[in-house]
């Protein structure tokens, strides 16, 4: 049986999540871009890239973008938005970086592309493939939930109709041994089309763990954000964990 993420990031993906804003991207890329202190034409690798908002957005600054996804869904829906060209999309595992060590001046990890894997030494594995793929010095950047925000706020259940399909979404959210889930289920009202389910499943890591995990794999932390306006980060009320720092 295929893990959660080899089954989620597909076409349904897309009708789940396509509130979400192309223009907030390019905002958000401004505020990386000023955090990590990226000169013109950097070399950064957007890991978890999906559809490609911010890889697009980092390019359109002027930057030298790779996007990596294991989803060929979302590279080919990332691919048909940049009509020019600018982004290198690479179908590939974050466990197994296929770069040359040292090929990046800067790494960026965004909204919770981290923390799927069972095994905890996985997911340790992507921060020694960052450090491996970075240069020394080089930024890297995760954006990861807050688990204290989410524990205290999670929306048990939501339900919504998309308008252009007609098709329902249902989403169920619970917090099950140290992982916060999603169960989405989409079908039609008049059953019209078969209903699909999906899990989506991601490790309640804290920042204690960001912390030592980080030092170990050679990746410093120097700042830290509550979420994209920059607010300091709050571990009650911050809905965001932001956390930049440098390869030694």
């Amino acid at each position: 049986m295929k893990a959660w993420y080899e089954q989620s990031f597909g076409n349904d993906y897309m009708l789940v999540y396509k509130h979400r804003n192309w223009q907030e991207a390019n905002n958000e890329a401004r505020r990386m871009i000023e955090w990590l202190q990226l000169p013109q034409r950097a070399r950064v690798l957007d890991i978890g890239c999906g559809m490609g908002r911010h890889a697009l957005a980092l390019a359109s600054f002027g930057y030298d973008v790779t996007g990596i996804d294991l989803s060929g869904i979302l590279l080919e829906e990332a691919r048909r938005h940049d009509v020019h060209g600018k982004v290198k999309f690479v179908e590939g595992d974050m466990r197994e970086l296929p770069f040359p060590g040292g090929s990046f001046d800067a790494t960026v990890n965004l909204f919770t592309s981290f923390g799927y894997f069972s095994p905890e030494e996985d997911n340790v594995k992507v921060l020694k493939r960052i450090r491996a793929v970075l240069r020394e010095g080089g930024s890297f950047l995760i954006d990861f939930l807050n688990p204290g925000y989410v524990e205290r706020s999670l929306v048990p259940s939501s339900e919504r109709t998309d308008p252009e399909t007609g098709l329902r979404i249902e989403e169920k959210r619970s917090i099950v041994d140290g992982w916060v889930q999603k169960e989405i289920t989409i079908s039609h009202p008049e059953g019209l089309e078969r209903t699909r389910a999906y899990l989506e499943r991601v490790r309640l890591f804290g920042l204690e763990w960001f912390k030592r995990h980080l030092e170990d794999c050679g990746l410093v932390l120097e700042q830290l954000y509550g979420n994209y306006d920059g607010s300091a980060y709050d571990e009650a009320a911050s809905p965001r964990m932001i956390m930049a720092g440098k390869a030694v």
